[in-house]
């Protein structure tokens, strides 16, 4: 667990009152939570095998105003393959949530999770849990291709159940075209949110990330997912206000990706951007 670095916040608190943002996003409203500009919402995500730790978590988060998404990670559970006894568990979890959103996210062995399904098992298990409905949120690869995409956003929308098409990259930052079409590509197909992890080799890297989160703003009315992971990238998990990025992963407990804050501190952060971004606006 990382405490905030004090030369990274102030790095931030200063580019706070240089950049203000120009481009607004279009509030997006998933259980009791509108996605907006301004201080990022913070998620928090399951890190369990069973059922019993996903819902202590979701007890926890629900009591923690903090937290304001729940992330069940799929690919943690030992039954992760089960799709009726994920199910359950995700209609239990919404209800212990009370009003706050469940995202539901399977993540690859190929994207930094757990498990390895063939595509056409992925894309099943996603159609599955949309007919049932119990999430208000769901993360899709990119990797995926275009035609599963664009099937699986459909259902999504029909069922009322926001998008986050996502693409992580755990050994490197990819070049800035790059970057920036991964997060075109999302957008051109249907994300309701767009999301790109990194892993940072230098602070070069993580400058690039924000640079190309503040280029993707002025392009994008929608809600933008970034973060530079380890250590070295835990700034873009703090600056979201000011460059673009309007949610970030803290943890409650175990971290589920490297580089995640305790939520606590990381919401004292948020509000200390915040404040220095609305005092110089």
């Amino acid at each position: 667990m990382l405490k905030t670095p004090l030369a990274l916040l102030m790095m931030a608190v200063s580019a706070a009152a240089a950049k203000p943002l120009s481009t607004r996003i279009k509030p997006l409203q998933v259980g009791n939570l509108t996605i907006q500009q301004g201080k990022p919402a913070i998620i928090v995500s399951t890190t369990g095998a069973d059922s019993d730790s996903a819902l202590k978590l979701a007890r926890q988060a629900a009591q923690t105003p903090q937290v304001q998404m729940v992330e069940l990670r799929v690919d943690k559970l030992d039954f992760a393959m089960q799709a009726d006894k994920v199910t359950q568990l995700g209609q239990a979890m919404r209800r212990e949530l009370k009003g706050k959103p469940l995202l539901l996210t399977l993540r690859t062995e190929a994207e930094g999770g757990n498990l390895s399904p063939d595509n056409d098992r992925y894309i099943a298990l996603c159609q599955q849990w949309l007919a049932e409905g119990f999430a208000d949120v769901i993360d899709i690869e990119m990797r995926m291709g275009a035609q599963a995409v664009d099937r699986l956003v459909a259902q999504a929308h029909q069922r009322h159940i926001a998008v986050i098409l996502s693409c992580h990259d755990f050994t490197a930052t990819p070049d800035n075209a790059d970057m920036l079409n991964r997060l075109a590509w999302q957008e051109a197909h249907g994300a309701d949110i767009l999301k790109i992890a990194v892993m940072p080799k230098t602070p070069q890297d993580v400058s690039r990330l924000m640079d190309i989160t503040w280029q993707m703003r002025q392009r994008s009315d929608r809600p933008i997912i970034t973060m530079a992971m380890g250590g070295l990238g835990a700034v873009t998990r703090l600056s979201g206000e000011v460059f673009g990025s309007n949610l970030t992963f803290g943890t409650l407990g175990e971290a589920s990706a490297p580089g995640q804050l305790e939520v606590e501190a990381l919401d004292q952060a948020l509000d200390t951007l915040h404040e220095a971004n609305t005092s110089s606006s």
